[in-house]
């Protein structure tokens, strides 16, 4: 296939950082962000007024935001620990349930829409080492979409920040700050049935501040399933600066985890890598999140060789991304320089790229 490439088409602006994105019905496009507002959005052009509308509010960050079509609903995630369920024709929340006493870092949808995962927990000092407390709650939980009851949860180290169903909804990833990736089969109960460690994902500050940094921000089944790729960023030994390299890799999981491939060194760069999508054809993958040294801060790459394909540099921190169900547009949002609160920017971007393959 010829290389894929993106040309920008649109910019969008919102009141705040964008935490994530999902297209609901009629092909509408709604965002999660910074401020606790979740919004639609609408990607024509506007001489006049604003290009969203808020429909629905988190007391704290909303981190998620997710369309299930079988169940025809919204549901929301946020730093507040609650998830939301919304109507999107009446714009009016319809139920709320408390998933945490902390933080919804990560929350994701089963593809057939009827449960959604949530992943949780604060990094507290548990011993000399300064190595994770255990848990306070079971780190990972699973709702069922129709009626809001919990149907799993799963023990694992604060904090998982990163939470993935595979492509035909069996199994269930969960990827935490100290580069431990758990697998469970949800057809078998929920069966742990796999572990992965890498230390590569996570560093340890000297300078500034003595504590363990970075994590798996973001994970993704390969489109077989058989494999998984976990995102973030390289060591680095000064957590305030977020200039580790930029980083992918790849294990297969079953038969004991291997690593079959990694983010080649001489096509990245260094800064905090958020957010990991496929192309809905399976044969590439962008990897996306904040620059802070180099060219780049969203690449494709090709799914079978691991090599770059394409690279842009954004100009904005990119937090989370998406495709169209054919292909042609991506979505990526994120956040501008913020300035000071009295200017009251709007902040938050989302751009859209056409994409040819």
């Amino acid at each position: 296939m010829n290389s894929p490439s993106l040309k920008k088409a649109k910019e969008i602006k919102l009141p705040s950082h964008v935490l994530d994105l999902t297209f609901g019905p009629s092909k509408k496009l709604y965002a999660a962000c910074l401020d606790g507002g979740i919004y639609e959005v609408s990607t024509s052009f506007k001489l006049l007024g604003d290009n969203f509308k808020e429909i629905a509010r988190h007391d704290n960050y909303a981190s998620g935001i997710h369309w299930s079509a079988s169940q025809k609903t919204l549901i929301s995630a946020s730093y507040d620990g609650d998830l939301k369920w919304i109507d999107p024709k009446e714009k009016k929340e319809s139920k709320i349930v408390k998933a945490h006493s902390f933080w919804s870092w990560q929350s994701q949808l089963s593809p057939d829409g009827k449960l959604i995962a949530t992943s949780t927990g604060q990094y507290l000092c548990g011993g000399y080492k300064y190595e994770p407390a255990p848990e306070r709650e079971p780190s990972v939980k699973v709702f069922d979409v129709a009626t809001g009851e919990l149907r799993h949860s799963f023990p694992h180290t604060p904090p998982v920040q990163s939470v993935a169903f595979s492509n035909d909804g069996k199994l269930l990833a969960a990827g935490n700050l100290m580069g431990e990736v758990i697998l469970w089969d949800l057809t078998q109960n929920g069966k742990e049935i796999a572990r992965i460690k890498t230390p590569d994902f996570t560093g340890w500050g000297i300078i500034k501040g003595h504590y363990y940094t970075g994590g798996i921000f973001d994970l993704h089944f390969a489109p077989d399933d058989q494999s998984l790729y976990l995102v973030g960023m390289g060591s680095t030994t000064d957590p305030a600066a977020g200039n580790g390299k930029q980083l992918w890799q790849r294990f297969t999981w079953k038969d004991g985890p291997k690593k079959e491939g990694a983010a080649a060194d001489g096509e990245i760069g260094q800064g905090l890598m958020e957010t990991l999508a496929f192309h809905p054809r399976g044969k590439f993958f962008l990897m996306a999140g904040r620059l802070f040294k180099g060219n780049w801060n969203a690449a494709l790459f090709d799914h079978e060789s691991g090599s770059r394909l394409h690279q842009k540099n954004i100009g904005f921190r990119i937090s989370t991304s998406t495709f169209t169900n054919d292909g042609k547009r991506l979505f990526l949002g994120g956040g501008a320089n913020q300035g000071r609160p009295n200017e009251k920017k709007k902040w938050g971007r989302i751009v859209v790229y056409d994409v040819s393959s």
